[in-house]
């Protein structure tokens, strides 16, 4: 660090952002995002740089190391500008806006994003990391044309706006029809070709896991609906894929957990930093997955992961942090890499067998005589050619991972972002129940409710609706439509899996503050921000789904199932609308609108309601969840019920299971092997 910048402390240190806390030090004279800081840009007549990034981005560091901490570079910029710091995941509504007008300008976006605009809010130009001189030359040529050309700069950035609003339109398409099932064909015709038949994943680096890609294709390949080939096609890429992520670097071998993304095509070189919302959606995949395949390495993955996050990711009060870096002292990745002479004084004997599972070799090597883990072959590969037993290299695993967990514990820990996001929570939520519903493990579902009710609780605004952040017991920033979603879908996994009606209600009374603060009377889809936030340049829509479904894609699979449970088909009609508006964007790239293809898949597969009732409810329902069932929904009581579904159905001394599909039920089953038969299950274990 300069210096001159260890004894300066802006405006940052007020606030609670491990992000906004980091340039806390720096001399320039940030400010947060506030009405205060605008009121001063238009009082001084100064551009504004809007400078956008998250706690554990590396190049976020760099740019901060070389500019940020430099003073005379601070002096330029406090001198011209009003300079303020953002965290993009306390307000993603912020960065929706001046990414897309970055992407306007410079035709891509990323992290760190530094836009500058005018007093009023209106971008003038923008772009992501810059060396230090190129930052220099810069900020003197914008403050000279804004001092010497204002009028340009206004018309430039009115021009900019009205393309930024303009993105949001909607184009209003018929919705009297069906949702089209050759939609789902095209979609896999053109997305195959472009995957990596040799690695998984797509066809380029860098590779994202992007699971809710994976789990759109796990559904689709079990649907019928593709011809045999595609089919085949299909669900090895999926296999390869879900393979190679977990037997590459991009996974941590020893500790557990993903890291955000593979820099190269082969999973090998991770960007190190460690995501809750990767690891959460990673483990609903994986289960999901499991509960098809009964594949032992999906397993081990869910448990390793949710030990991971368990260890490294769950604060005090049982909520989930946000992030682990991919920095330590410096070092992208240091935390996490290992030199040969080093564990070779770790394993002694056993270093050679190591050696040849995690390649402790050509393949494995990185950088600076570093040695990325990694796998190659499975377990009785590796057994065989050394003369032991699987059993015997299983212990031997074991013992390897504790034993460097041990010594990598020793280390400097990458940065945590200690704050708690209600949609990133709303996700790990999901994950466990997720993980509880294949493998009822208590302490999955433990962990789900805790961190629910605490949500549910503590982060709930006074009008019922809900907070975007937490941290030291305080909930902060009104909640996006990403909290309200994912919520209500966390609400639903939880009902589905314990039937505690509670978690009903709650989603529907969500599911109602979403209808009245977020609609538009003339768009299908629902906007990302509240009726009460205060005005940005452009309110958005989030429509294409990312490493994170989109917040609309998410809120119509809501709707979907919470119009079955409460029998209102008007939410199930919004949803069908909200999909019709997407079916040219599913058919093109179904890779950027998985999530409304799942939703897709529920609307043109037979969907089912199946309904236990009675004393033996929970053993019926664990049984019947071993099973791959996806297009229908579970409701459940032991005793008399109100809910729609469960009405005049309990009969006390019995337990009946009823199967009803379009308005219509079967005769009530007694048996799981009726239920299974009834409900044409192809894809019988």
């Amino acid at each position: 660090m300069n210096p001159s910048s260890s004894i300066h402390t802006n405006l940052l240190a007020l606030e609670s952002s491990p992000y906004l806390l980091q340039h806390a030090h720096n001399p320039v004279n940030w400010q947060a995002w506030n009405d205060a800081a605008w009121e001063e840009a238009k009082q001084k007549n100064k551009l504004v740089l809007i400078s956008i990034g998250y706690s554990a981005c590396h190049w976020c560091h760099v740019m901060e190391h070389e500019s940020f901490e430099d003073a005379p570079v601070a002096k330029i910029m406090n001198d011209h500008f009003i300079c303020i710091k953002v965290d993009r995941e306390e307000r993603p509504d912020v960065d929706q806006v001046y990414m897309l007008a970055v992407q306007l300008m410079a035709g891509q976006g990323g992290w760190p994003l530094n836009c500058f605009a005018t007093p009023d809010g209106r971008p003038v130009y923008g772009g992501t990391y810059f060396r230090k001189e190129q930052w220099m030359n810069i900020l003197l040529n914008l403050a000279d044309i804004w001092k010497k050309e204002p009028d340009k700069v206004y018309e430039y950035a009115e021009q900019l706006t009205a393309g930024i609003q303009k993105a949001e339109l909607i184009s209003l398409k018929n919705t009297d029809q069906d949702p089209d099932p050759q939609t789902l064909v095209k979609s896999w015709n053109n997305w195959s070709k472009r995957i990596d038949t040799v690695e998984g994943g797509p066809d380029k680096a860098p590779k994202f896991p992007l699971p809710n890609n994976y789990l759109f294709l796990l559904h689709l390949g079990q649907s019928g609906l593709l011809p045999e080939e595609d089919t085949n096609q299909l669900n090895i890429h999926l296999a390869l894929t879900l393979k190679k992520m977990a037997h590459g670097g991009i996974y941590d071998q020893i500790g557990g957990g993903f890291s955000r993304y593979a820099t190269d095509r082969l999973w090998k070189i991770p960007h190190f930093e460690k995501m809750l919302y990767d690891n959460a959606q990673l483990v609903s995949l994986y289960a999901e997955a499991y509960r098809l395949t009964n594949e032992p390495l999906y397993k081990q993955i869910i448990y390793e992961t949710l030990d991971f996050i368990d260890r490294e990711l769950t604060s005090p009060e049982d909520v989930f942090y946000s992030a682990l870096d991919a920095d330590s002292e410096g070092e992208e990745g240091k935390f996490y890499v290992w030199k040969k002479d080093e564990l070779e004084t770790l394993l002694g004997s056993d270093f050679n067998l190591f050696a040849a599972h995690f390649n402790i070799n050509a393949t494995g090597f990185w950088e600076h005589d570093n040695y990325i883990l990694l796998r190659k072959e499975e377990n009785a590969k590796i057994a065989s050619q050394s003369g032991i037993s699987e059993e015997t290299l299983s212990q031997k695993l074991a013992a390897w991972k504790a034993l460097l967990m041990k010594e990598r514990n020793k280390r400097i820990r990458p940065g945590l972002d200690d704050k708690s996001l209600c949609s990133w929570n709303a996700l790990m939520i999901k994950g466990y129940t997720d993980a509880f519903s294949v493998f009822n493990e208590p302490r999955f579902l433990d962990a789900a409710v805790t961190c629910a009710n605490i949500l549910l609780e503590k982060l709930r605004r006074p009008d019922r609706g809900l907070f975007h952040s937490y941290k030291n017991g305080k909930a902060t920033i009104n909640g996006f439509l990403e909290d309200y979603c994912f919520c209500i879908e966390a609400c639903i996994a939880l009902y589905e899996n314990t039937f505690t009606e509670s978690w009903l209600n709650a989603a529907e009374e969500l599911c109602a503050y979403v209808l009245n603060h977020f609609g538009d009377a003339q768009s299908p889809f629902f906007y990302f921000t509240s009726n009460l936030d205060a005005a940005l340049i452009a309110r958005k829509f989030e429509i294409s789904d990312n490493v994170i479904p989109a917040s609309n894609s998410s809120f119509a699979k809501c709707l979907f199932r919470l119009g079955h449970f409460l029998e209102k088909e008007e939410y199930i009609s919004i949803s069908k609308r909200m999909l019709l508006h997407v079916q040219t964007e599913i058919a093109q790239y179904g890779a950027g609108y998985s999530n409304w293809a799942l939703l897709q898949l529920w609307f043109n597969l037979p969907f089912y309601e199946v309904v236990i009732v009675g004393k033996d409810v929970h053993e019926k329902h664990k049984a019947l969840r071993q099973h791959h069932l996806p297009n229908l929904i579970f409701a459940g009581s032991t005793e008399a019920s109100s809910l729609p579904l469960l009405k005049n159905r309990y009969k006390q001394g019995e337990t009946r299971i009823y199967v009803c599909r379009n308005n219509t039920c079967f005769a009530p089953a007694t048996e799981v092997s009726q239920v299974l038969e009834l409900l044409h299950n192809k894809n019988e274990k």
